[in-house]
């Protein structure tokens, strides 16, 4: 029986290494990622969204705990620290994950945080305003998958 509380563990402290390698082995290639900025349909996806948020973020640090799983599901609790690039503001985001694992590997990650407390952090006044909205929810996600998709291609081109 697969130990998928090992996998947890893995990929968090893979992510306070910011090993996005490890972190994006750890992907099923049909993998699903889904958050509040990113809605994702492949483990390629995943690695690259890693990846990109790894590389950009200089200050980044992350903890996490209350790592559970069975055979099927999983879940853990973490927290980050950055600075968010588009600002240069701030942020502590407490995330809660939800994991579905298939042949061995992670394939439905959701994390889930307060939008609008994030946006408050990483936004100053317009997330104060407009952090409750969808508007300024759907505004944030199409920005990170614009960003996603440029970074993807670039590294393609760079390969």
């Amino acid at each position: 029986m697969q130990d998928y509380a090992n996998t947890i563990t893995k990929f968090y402290t893979a992510f306070q290494q910011k090993d996005y390698e490890t972190m994006a082995s750890l992907y099923h290639p049909e993998a699903t990622f889904k958050d509040a900025a990113f809605d994702l349909k492949s483990g390629k996806e995943a690695g690259a969204m890693w990846k990109m948020l790894l590389t950009a973020g200089k200050d980044l640090r992350i903890e996490f705990s209350e790592v559970k799983a069975d055979e099927k599901t999983g879940s853990a609790h973490w927290e980050a620290w950055y600075t968010f690039s588009k600002t240069g503001r701030k942020v502590h985001n407490i995330i809660e994950a939800r994991f579905e694992f298939k042949d061995g590997l992670i394939y439905r990650h959701t994390d889930h945080f307060d939008f609008w407390r994030w946006s408050r952090q990483s936004l100053g006044l317009t997330g104060w305003l407009l952090g409750w909205s969808g508007f300024l929810k759907n505004k944030v996600g199409a920005s990170a998958m614009k960003s996603l998709q440029a970074f993807m291609a670039k590294s393609a081109n760079d390969a």
